[in-house]
């Protein structure tokens, strides 16, 4: 009887052993990046992981409608920002504290933010739903020369290197994140939400040298 009792002990022992052990799993899991089809909106994460600290200012944090404070933090582009948020910043942990969070997640979740304290920056697609990436005489084709054709609004003209060299003398990553965020009449994104920054880096690169696609040096 006592070694029957034992050994129903020992089973129970190894059973709970089982259930915490997929317990851990499942905890681990969940920690690990949302598949790249699984895109949150910034909003969702937002209240989900950032509101604990960005609703109220909680320690320093950037208080979500705080125009002044997100102002001076726009100011360094979403690439500076996101870069910020992953590596973690003054009393903000790495990801925020939240290892789950994929970079994409931190990138819609500071868009979000922003223009919650009035910005007018684009989420990004969904890319890994997106179709195929256009190429820049696809993307410029489609929506781009409605102005850049012509000139229309001042926009620089496709292929005139003399009207485009002056808007990259800072390099060709800060021209892309003008057109990102918009710039003089040119809305964000160039007016087409769906482009991802890929396509908008292929498009500039397109306009400046439609035959050689290159761009200058950063000076």
């Amino acid at each position: 009887m006592t070694i029957h009792m034992r050994g129903r002990a020992g089973a129970l022992a190894w059973v709970l052993r089982a259930a915490a052990a997929a317990l851990a799993c499942t905890a681990l899991t969940g920690l690990a990046a949302s598949p790249a089809g699984d895109a949150r909106s910034g909003k969702d994460i937002v209240d989900a992981h950032c509101a604990s600290c960005h609703a109220k200012g909680v320690k320093g944090a950037p208080r979500i409608g705080d125009k002044q404070a997100w102002a001076a933090r726009a100011s360094r582009g979403l690439t500076g920002l996101t870069d910020s948020a992953i590596k973690g910043v003054r009393e903000m942990p790495p990801h925020g504290g939240n290892p789950g969070l994929s970079n994409a997640d931190i990138e819609r979740a500071i868009i979000y933010m922003v223009n919650q304290s009035g910005g007018q920056w684009v989420e990004p697609v969904n890319v890994a739903k997106a179709p195929g990436e256009r190429s820049g005489q696809e993307v410029v084709k489609e929506q781009c020369s409605q102005c850049h054709e012509t000139g229309k609004g001042g926009a620089p003209k496709i292929g005139d290197r003399a009207a485009w060299i002056p808007r990259l003398n800072h390099g060709l990553d800060t021209t892309v994140r003008s057109a990102i965020n918009g710039h003089g009449g040119m809305p964000p994104r160039g007016g087409k939400a769906n482009l991802t920054d890929k396509e908008i880096r292929n498009a500039i690169i397109y306009m400046f040298n439609p035959a050689g696609n290159s761009v200058p040096a950063k000076k």
